[in-house]
């Protein structure tokens, strides 16, 4: 079964950190229905928000490789209830 998830990521040094988180995301592009990102350039930081839909080991392999970038703080939501 599948979940829905939202995966927020803060990138506190984007400038050095965009590219590589990118080349996850676009990997795992069948499981994304939404991407939001916000600059904060006064602030070198940039916050993205992913909806996702798929099992929860991908889910968590996403958020995983995500999160082993430097400079880059993740946290997901996961939904309960599961969905076809």
């Amino acid at each position: 079964m599948k979940k829905v998830a939202v995966i927020s990521a803060i990138l506190e040094n984007p400038t050095a950190s965009q590219h590589a988180f990118n080349d996850i995301v676009v990997s795992y592009r069948s499981l994304i229905r939404g991407r939001m990102g916000l600059p904060l350039i006064d602030d070198d930081i940039t916050i993205v928000t992913l909806t996702v839909v798929g099992d929860l080991n991908d889910i968590n392999s996403l958020t995983g490789k995500l999160g082993r970038l430097e400079q880059v703080q993740v946290k997901t939501a996961i939904s309960k209830k599961d969905i076809l």
